[in-house]
């Protein structure tokens, strides 16, 4: 049986942006595998709020402190790239049965792609259940208090795409018209 403290596993996604849902999952499967290839695409159907120099930057930011851990951006189909890498397991997050149809789907998928190549799933924490990138861009723009959803380095870059419109200063609380501590 293989060790899994051995395996290289590559978590893949736009992040755009990184929030602490996607950290906390990084934490954990670093407690599973060896190292973890932190993989910015760059090909999506989304429309990116952060260009994937920004994302893989911010990543790079957030993770700066994890030896273990690689970030960089990739293209083109996911299980050439995790090959390509030497990895054969893909990490994935799930955080609610709504998830699970798509991310099923992707993985056979992948799995019929290259037979080698395996997913892993582990399921969000509790309090980061209703975390999405999606979700947090909306409060950011609208100056909602997005404090403690993502890391320091992206709260500052959605300071930047998103100034208040008082002052152009950071996003503030609306109950308090504090700023926001990152």
């Amino acid at each position: 049986m293989a060790n899994y403290r051995s395996c290289v596993a590559v978590y893949p996604g736009t992040f755009d942006p990184l929030h602490n849902g996607h950290v906390s999952l990084v934490r954990r499967g670093l407690q599973i595998f060896e190292t973890i290839i932190f993989a910015v695409a760059k090909d999506t159907h989304k429309m990116p709020l952060f260009s994937l120099e920004e994302r893989v930057a911010m990543a790079e930011q957030a993770f700066r402190n994890e030896p273990r851990l690689m970030v960089e951006p990739f293209s083109g189909l996911l299980v050439d790239y995790v090959a390509k890498r030497g990895a054969n397991v893909i990490l994935r997050g799930l955080r609610a049965v709504s998830d699970f149809e798509f991310e099923f789907q992707m993985a056979l998928m992948n799995r019929k792609l290259n037979r080698q190549v395996q997913t892993v799933f582990l399921m969000t924490d509790y309090q980061w259940l209703y975390s999405s990138s999606t979700i947090i861009k909306e409060a950011a723009k609208h100056q909602g208090n997005i404090n403690g959803l993502v890391p320091h380095a992206v709260l500052d870059k959605l300071r930047e795409k998103f100034p208040s419109e008082s002052d152009a200063g950071p996003l503030v609380t609306r109950a308090t018209n504090r700023p926001v501590i990152g």
